[in-house]
């Protein structure tokens, strides 16, 4: 089935408004005198607009980026990459927030064509790598953006849109919790699930929970009270701090750095990990889709999820390396999953492990699902 080309093309008119903007960016002070402590340090975010306004060469990625075959189909974008080998197996790559398909893309690299990347051809997977709904060129669903809803807008274009039969998926964050939610309703098509998130189960009242996931749990409880701010304001008041992110370039990419640098395994050097270019790529697609607000839509719609079944088609997880999964014992897992597989603790990358770390994700990827061909 041939399936129409999409192009990203922003118009001009929009990134010299986007210049204009971020020329007239007004700064606010360091909160204390440590940097970063307050949030997005002011004086690296005067660096990053200050190259975003003059230095950062917009076209020249989106020509990298049209290279590749994007489709908009059934109001979702997807990237479909063939498998360069004798037997593909489809497999489907799911980002998080505050992220977009970019994150996918050298990892899915690494999966179409392995024998190019020092692997074996008959690995070779067709890479599917959609932005989720409501970011950048998806739409949202008309029903509450639950993870279940996730699930079946993404199982609907592997299997309804792409006609895959059968298929694999991987996922961390919102796109893990999403894949999971399709290996719990759809176990006949979905050959297995890897993961960077465990999942947690819908209840931990039988059996009751030991120490350690205790322990794990009241260590989780005392990050969020640190961090959790983002999400207490995108899930109670969503359209208030959009209206201010819609606005600002510049505050749009404070809001998402700060949570790139504290999530991935930087060690405080973000660009450690995100080189400027792909930051600023991602930032301008937020920018220019004005889809920051709708990327909240499922911290505000969190309320209407309901308990997932368990999990039953064979799951792996390779543990991200980042502050709220240290210590995570394997039986909360296993809670969830009746057949898990497969788990690494790799010690490095964190939460945008398949774009930090795709060499090591695609050694994962690769040893976990070839006996499920």
């Amino acid at each position: 089935m041939d399936h129409p080309r999409f192009r990203i093309e922003v118009p001009g008119d929009a990134l010299d408004d986007l210049r204009a903007r971020l020329r007239a960016t007004r700064f606010t002070p360091r909160s204390g005198a440590e940097p970063w402590k307050g949030g997005a340090d002011p004086s690296y975010l005067r660096e990053l607009v200050a190259y975003w306004a003059d230095g950062f060469d917009y076209r020249a990625r989106e020509a990298e980026l049209n290279a590749l075959p994007h489709h908009r189909e059934r109001g979702l974008h997807f990237v479909r990459i063939p498998g360069a080998g004798p037997a593909p197996m489809p497999i489907l790559l799911c980002h998080g927030w505050p992220s977009s398909f970019l994150e996918m893309l050298p990892l899915a690299a690494r999966l179409a064509d392995p024998a190019s990347h020092g692997g074996d051809a008959a690995d070779a997977f067709d890479v599917v790598i959609p932005s989720m709904p409501g970011f950048l060129y998806s739409d949202l669903p008309a029903e509450p953006l639950t993870r279940a809803a996730m699930a079946r807008s993404l199982h609907t274009l592997m299997t309804g849109t792409l006609g895959y039969e059968r298929y694999a998926a991987f996922g961390g964050d919102i796109g893990g919790a999403a894949i999971q939610w399709l290996a719990a309703l759809h176990p006949e098509e979905v050959a297995g699930i890897h993961l960077i998130h465990p999942p947690f189960p819908a209840s931990f009242d039988e059996p009751p929970m030991s120490a350690e996931e205790q322990a794990f749990v009241a260590a989780e409880e005392a990050y969020d009270e640190l961090d959790g701010g983002y999400s207490a304001i995108m899930g109670t008041r969503p359209d208030t701090i959009a209206a201010a992110l819609m606005d600002s370039p510049a505050g749009l990419a404070a809001w998402i750095v700060d949570k790139l640098r504290d999530w991935s395994d930087c060690d405080g050097d973000l660009e450690s990990r995100f080189d400027r270019d792909t930051l600023l790529t991602m930032l301008t697609l937020y920018w220019a889709t004005g889809s920051i607000g709708t990327s909240f839509r499922q911290y505000f719609d969190w309320g209407h999820n309901t308990p997932r079944p368990p999990i039953t088609v064979p799951t792996a997880i390779t543990l991200s390396h980042e502050p709220v999964m240290s210590g995570i014992p394997r039986s909360i897992a296993e809670r969830s999953c009746t057949d898990l597989r497969h788990w690494t603790e790799p010690g490095r990358g964190g939460h945008f492990l398949a774009l930090e770390e795709p060499a090591l994700m695609q050694r994962e990827l690769t040893t976990f699902f070839r006996p499920l061909r």
